[in-house]
């Protein structure tokens, strides 16, 4: 058999494997009208736990990956950051060597969700190490839990020269304004410690960091700001969400990260300051001990995204609970600072796992970013639960909803959504789906990458259906 009739086999058989002829349960959608459907194209199968997806999306003017020739070189057409292409974290190195054993295997992906035909990944094409490719360049190797990418690559002298660019990443979130890629991290699970990481177009934690301390990774009590935090806080617990609060108000023009810890709390990251705490423990609905239901051992991860216009609110889901928490967020001059804590609460919600703005911010030298939405647009909300997807006004209206089927009408069965984002322009979705866990070897806890149209009211994004 030809490799692509090989390939082709394999698609089928994930596909088997996920359960796609059953009938899913449907979405109760009486505050959103009649129930509907939404059919997905299959993109690519055999991506181990798949958790964060995002466009790469285009870099702007002013950056260093738009304004560095030797990183512009990194979007080209074919390349591993052209903007065509998706990034998908997984829970496995796809054979390259682990860098700890004592951490967990992790790799994002960048994969071109161009062209008819499914990707099935082999599971070993990076064996090899450092950015391997496969299937003609359509699935490349943007960092793994490998030595090719160590903190210590760039950065020698770092606390925390030892850890790779990612480990079980579970978010994601990039700053095309002026900066880099920056995944979150559960080297050690939940209970363990998280970190965040910076990352250049080699995938390796950034070089010339302004801070030579923590390099272009954060991680546990390590990296705090010195020589004094302005308020307490560590990733002292696993990462599991995290987005782009767009510049420091510091005035310094540094870029800051927020990310949510297993149990409720939240950091903020500055590339020059380090870690100071942002919000305090339970402030969001702590994951820290909680499974999913559906017993997959999948990593639970929350979605986490920003409207920066004309107030800044922070969008954290909280999958136990059915509800969106809606934080706002102020400063003094120095670091953000949280307000009021409000929640969406709707019986659409049925574990959501992920959101994603339904108007990305594309444009804005400040705050452009996969988790940034346009000011005033919806936001969709990835359920786990019922694999559904719900489009959400911010004053908590429920626009619209759609069950996800695939082609040919089958549902995802046990296969269960596990991440989303959104096409620059907003007229397509990437969701990642977890495959079922049993007896049907080689599939147990593989992943799966699909696309579907965007759906709901024209608010921005030009999108109605």
């Amino acid at each position: 058999m030809s490799r692509p009739g090989r390939m082709a086999r394999l698609a089928a058989a994930v596909l088997a494997g996920l359960g796609v002829t059953a009938t899913g349960t449907p979405v109760h959608a009486a505050q959103v009208g009649t129930e509907r459907w939404v059919t997905a194209r299959l993109v690519a199968v055999g991506v181990p736990d798949a958790s964060a997806v995002s466009a790469v999306g285009t870099f702007l003017p002013g950056g260093p990956i738009h304004d560095n020739p030797a990183f512009a070189a990194h979007t080209q057409p074919g390349r591993i950051l052209d903007p065509g292409r998706i990034l998908v974290a997984s829970r496995s190195n796809f054979g390259a060597p682990n860098a700890s054993p004592d951490w967990e295997e992790g790799a994002l992906l960048s994969i071109d969700p161009r062209g008819g035909r499914p990707l099935a990944i082999p599971p070993r094409f990076a064996a090899s190490g450092g950015q391997a490719s496969t299937l003609e360049g359509r699935v490349q190797l943007f960092s793994s839990q490998s030595g090719p990418f160590r903190n210590g690559n760039n950065n020698p002298l770092a606390v925390t020269a030892t850890f790779t660019g990612v480990s079980n990443p579970v978010g994601l979130s990039i700053n095309n304004a002026f900066g880099r890629l920056w995944p979150a991290n559960a080297p050690n699970g939940l209970a363990g410690i998280g970190s965040s990481t910076i990352l250049d177009p080699t995938g390796i934690p950034l070089a010339g960091a302004p801070n030579p301390h923590a390099g272009g990774v954060f991680a546990g009590n390590l990296t705090p700001r010195l020589p004094a935090q302005l308020i307490p806080g560590a990733l002292a617990r696993g990462a599991v969400g995290t987005a782009f609060l767009g510049r420091s108000p510091d005035g310094s023009g540094r870029a800051v990260f927020c990310v949510v810890l297993a149990d409720g709390s939240i950091v903020q990251e500055h590339t020059e300051k380090a870690v100071d705490g942002l919000a305090p423990l339970r402030t969001v609905s702590p994951v820290l001990g909680r499974r999913w239901p559906d017993g997959q051992g999948v990593t639970v991860r929350v979605g986490v995204i920003v409207n920066y216009r004309p107030s800044r609110t922070l969008y954290v889901s909280e999958p136990f609970t059915n509800t969106v928490a809606a934080i706002d967020l102020h400063d003094n001059g120095l670091v953000f600072q949280p307000g009021l804590v409000h929640r969406i609460r709707s019986a659409a919600f049925d574990e959501p796992v992920d959101l994603a703005p339904a108007a990305v911010e594309t444009s804005d030298p400040n705050w452009s970013s996969n988790t940034t939405l346009e000011e005033g647009a919806d936001f969709y909300v990835a359920n786990r639960g019922n694999n559904t997807i719900v489009r959400v006004a911010q004053d908590g209206t429920v626009v619209a909803a759609r069950h996800v089927r695939l082609p040919g009408g089958g549902s995802l069965r046990a296969g269960r959504l596990n991440g989303i984002a959104v096409s620059p322009d907003g007229r397509t979705i990437w969701v990642t789906v977890t495959g079922p866990p049993g007896d049907r070897p080689p599939w147990t806890s593989t992943g799966a990458v699909l696309q579907l149209p965007g759906f709901g009211a024209d608010r921005g994004t030009g999108v109605t259906s």
